[in-house]
């Protein structure tokens, strides 16, 4: 009898993610989060806009909402163009326009021109939030999903950590154009990390269409994307209002000097990073992404207005401590939506299902810096921070009874 000489291969469980799915992973990360880095910029030259040069909080604020504006005109796009082309190039070629962008507002002469250049920056930026998603979605299978992405939602919070801790030192030393440049350097060299090293997920094969005939459309199937959209919309305004306001609150309130702020801004984001993994891997044990959806949206109300009474009484160490934790919770939401958005709208629809679940939230946050400036400028930031938890209150009826996955 012949024996076989040809080696065996180790079979993987269906729930482990091969070795190449954390490879992409890290540069989903690593690209997101130089994305974050320059799309948090402009709000961490508040202080030198608003303190040094005079200009208004709320014209400051709508400075900081430009790159948010940019991201809302084009994240619907971004996602068909990855659904139809794949997510490697996108990413790419994203991050190269994000980083010639910042190098132009790095030498732009007026407010209008810098703000014209961080929309479009914005709108290129745009391009990694859609398609790391479906990076994450393709490559990792439902069982470890929540947890991977939850560690793929730490991109935000740590491009905004080094935008914190970066953006006002380099601003007040050198001028605006330093954070710049340093934004633009990272991007473009994320831009050659991904055209190199990101491979496109696996693609099921297209599966029969809907109503005998009839295109799947996840939209038509049920309301759950859209309560989805609704509520994170709403969990999105006090996490921009605390990234935002946040250190110009602890500077100007409660006397905090701009680098001992940055760095509670800076540990509030590291530590809400690890709220997302936590959160992620948290659904995937219980086995729902709505049920732990639900448990933060009420935490989001309780945190708010507990930062909102201790800046009532300008306690400012427990003030520090109440900012960290809301900025923790605040973030904890978007790995769960983001999951529940790709599960629900399948491979064929969640680019665009993504991409219309940033721009909710996009649409939301670019309120947020007007708006919520306009309204500390009449009311105060405590008052602003408990009227602020009215958007997690109305977020928990919007949560849907249990997850959807497509077919």
């Amino acid at each position: 009898m012949a024996i076989s000489t040809a080696p065996t291969r180790e079979r993987v469980p269906d729930d482990q993610p091969p070795a190449k799915a954390w490879r992409m992973l890290a540069l989903g990360v690593s690209a997101q989060a130089a994305g974050s880095l320059f799309l948090s910029t402009p709000a961490y030259l508040i202080p030198l806009l608003h303190l040094d040069r005079g200009v208004p909080l709320a014209q400051a604020g709508l400075l900081a909402a430009a790159p948010s504006l940019g991201m809302v005109m084009a994240l619907v796009a971004w996602g068909a163009v990855t659904d139809r082309y794949g997510e490697r190039w996108v990413i790419a070629g994203g991050l190269a326009l994000t980083a010639a962008f910042a190098f132009a507002a790095a030498a732009a002469g007026g407010y209008v021109g810098l703000g014209v250049l961080f929309v479009l920056g914005g709108a290129a930026a745009a391009s990694t939030s859609a398609a790391s998603g479906r990076v994450v979605i393709g490559w990792f299978p439902r069982s470890r999903r929540g947890l991977a992405m939850g560690i793929r939602q730490i991109s935000q919070p740590l491009g905004v950590a080094v935008a914190a801790l970066a953006v006002p030192a380099l601003a007040s030393g050198l001028g605006i154009w330093a954070p710049l440049l340093l934004a633009g350097a990272l991007t473009a060299a994320l831009a050659v990390a991904c055209a190199v090293g990101i491979a496109n997920p696996p693609r099921p094969a297209a599966g029969p269409a809907a109503d005998g005939g009839r295109p799947f459309n996840p939209y038509r199937e049920s309301p759950f994307l859209t309560r989805i959209h609704l509520l994170s919309a709403l969990l999105v305004v006090p996490q921009f209002t605390l990234s935002i306001f946040g250190l110009i609150w602890l500077v100007t309130s409660l006397n905090w000097n701009v680098t001992a702020a940055g760095a509670v801004i800076a540990a509030a984001q590291f530590i809400g990073a690890l709220g997302r993994i936590a959160v992620g891997s948290a659904s995937d044990r219980v086995g729902s992404r709505t049920r732990v959806l639900r448990w933060v949206a009420v935490s989001g109300v309780v945190v708010m207005l507990a930062l909102a009474g201790c800046g009532g009484l300008h306690w400012a160490a427990a003030s520090a401590v109440a900012l960290i934790v809301a900025s923790t919770v605040s973030v904890a939401d978007n790995g769960l939506s983001f999951t529940s958005v790709a599960e629900a709208a399948g491979p064929s629809w969640s680019g665009k299902a993504l991409g219309i679940q940033n721009t909710g939230q996009f649409i939301a946050a670019s309120a947020v810096g007007p708006g919520i400036g306009a309204l500390i400028a009449a009311v105060g930031y405590p008052v602003a921070f408990a009227l602020v938890a009215l958007t997690p209150l109305a977020a928990i009826p919007l949560v849907p009874p249990r997850d959807k996955h497509s077919p």
